[in-house]
């Protein structure tokens, strides 16, 4: 579609519900797509639009929830899938925030229960939600994995660390986080050959006590979040494997609020890991065609 009739058939959306929820200081918009209100060719154009800060709503991703009828071979019946979009409109396989305030609108909704299984482009999750918004998410088994990787990034050695949970990290350890160059460095990374043509998120970290503290630079945010749910899980999985933490592991993230990573680990890798937090809702309003207006060709 050319600029011009994808704004005119964004247009055709106003008045269309949606929800606002955050996740430990990860914002998303939230759209119950049962009747296929978005049809699929619009839901990346529509997340550039809404996401935009200071425009329109302004959110770290967009998710949209349709109905399943998958069975599968090992969870069971689906309950629902979803769609999601980083604020730039790529999808990405996994979002463990977004995850957690997917499973408990779809419990509100009447989507799912309170234990269910949805489905993502990195495979089936299952969630339960609990009590005062809390969310019990299972991540996809963790992947390629690497260990005291050195690269050289504008003119210094980093080493890092990491993992895929769901979605690729790299992890850097650092003394002092509040100094951390989370924007340039991370972006250096981000960006770097090494890790192309995917890229990757970057997060530094620092045990502190018994927490773990940790900065993110999300790729396709393209910039530091207050919270990244899949970059607390491979922070928290290095930092079981390096002896800095044991499992379960608290991981404060930029907003100051913490999660709860659940996993176990042996000879072989990682067992079964979830992520736990609270999801909560900020409002819930209908679009408006002047959301779309700053857009205009």
């Amino acid at each position: 579609m050319d600029p011009a009739q994808t704004y005119r058939r964004l247009l055709e959306l106003a008045g269309i519900e949606f929800v606002k929820m955050t996740g430990t200081g990860n914002d998303f918009i939230l759209i119950d797509n049962r009747q296929s209100q978005v049809p699929p060719e619009l839901m990346p154009p529509l997340a550039r639009a809404l996401c935009q800060r200071r425009r329109s709503v302004g959110a770290d991703g967009l998710i949209l929830l349709a109905p399943s009828a998958r069975v599968d071979s090992k969870q069971g019946r689906v309950d629902f899938r979803w769609h999601f979009f980083n604020a730039d409109g790529s999808s990405a396989e996994m979002c463990g925030n977004g995850g957690r305030c997917a499973a408990r609108f779809a419990f509100d909704q009447g989507l799912a229960g309170q234990r269910m299984v949805f489905d993502t482009l990195a495979g089936p999750i299952r969630a339960e939600v609990g009590e005062g918004g809390v969310v019990k998410l299972e991540m996809v088994p963790p992947h390629e994995p690497y260990f005291d990787l050195n690269l050289e990034v504008e003119g210094q050695q980093v080493s890092l660390d990491g993992i895929n949970t769901g979605v690729p990290h790299a992890v850097v350890a650092v003394d002092d986080l509040e100094d951390a160059p989370v924007v340039s460095l991370g972006r250096a990374l981000r960006w770097h050959p090494h890790f192309q043509p995917a890229g990757t998120n970057v997060n530094f970290v620092q045990p502190v006590g018994d927490e773990l503290h940790i900065r993110t630079y999300e790729r396709g945010v393209e910039d530091e979040t207050l919270a990244c749910g899949t970059g607390a899980v491979a922070s928290a999985l290095i930092a079981g494997h390096k002896g800095w933490l044991n499992p379960p592991v608290t991981v404060r993230v930029r907003s100051g609020e913490t999660l709860t990573v659940h996993f176990s680990q042996g000879k072989e890798g990682f067992g079964e890991v979830f992520l736990e937090g609270p999801a909560h809702y900020v409002y819930q309003g209908r679009l408006q065609a002047e959301a779309f207006a700053w857009i205009k060709p």
